[in-house]
């Protein structure tokens, strides 16, 4: 928290914060292989939430943040001239997140979670990368539904395809929103992937039915 209010207030440099994350996800490491928990999680570190990073994941940054010095900032917090996109709780908590706007088209851009996943090798440590589930982010955008599941489907085979690259064997999709929406068949398509790693899909608030 602190890092990030001096990198805002332009106290420190976006260098600063990069370390500072790292810091943090390698004491957190560090210490959960300490207690001995195996299949250590990665692309769990957020710097604002983890709706936010699904959605830059995806390549859905509106076009009037894209040209800002830091839009994935410009879209949590606003700017000068922009406003931020819009916050709303996160299921039944007193939890925000940002709402995603729904762009034209996807583009996958892993570049996050494959750093972190390599920062944990340079450690000793193989981890399984964490990401919101294509139905829970969909129902959680601006315009909620499932319409554009095919093409955010598309986008999801393509990280599966990075990930088998990568060599990592588990990848985990939380979809909270199957509680309240059990929309199971994008597992049909997402399971009759070839090339990908073994999917762990975990759900919580309630029973999926």
């Amino acid at each position: 928290k602190r890092a990030l209010e001096a990198y805002w207030d332009g106290r420190a440099s976006r260098a600063d914060l990069d370390r500072v994350g790292a810091d943090l996800r390698a004491q957190t490491w560090h210490t959960l292989a300490g207690r001995g928990l195996q299949g250590l999680p990665s692309n769990t570190f957020s710097e604002y939430d983890q709706v936010l990073d699904t959605a830059v994941l995806l390549g859905a940054v509106p076009t009037r943040y894209r040209g800002e010095k830091d839009p994935y900032f410009a879209m949590a917090r606003g700017t000068a001239d922009t406003p931020p996109l819009r916050m709303t709780k996160w299921f039944n908590t007193n939890y925000h997140y940002i709402v995603p706007e729904l762009t034209p088209s996807f583009r996958l851009d892993a570049t996050k979670p494959l750093r972190e996943l390599r920062e944990a090798r340079e450690l000793g440590y193989e981890t399984r990368p964490v990401f919101v589930g294509p139905v829970t982010f969909l129902l959680l955008a601006d315009d909620p539904g499932l319409s554009r599941l095919p093409e955010v489907l598309d986008e999801y085979e393509k990280l599966l395809g990075v990930l088998a690259a990568e060599r990592v064997e588990w990848v985990q999709f939380d979809e909270p929103a199957f509680v309240t929406d059990a929309q199971f068949a994008a597992y049909d398509r997402l399971g009759a992937v070839t090339d990908r790693p073994s999917l762990f899909v975990a759900t919580y608030f309630g029973d999926p039915g």
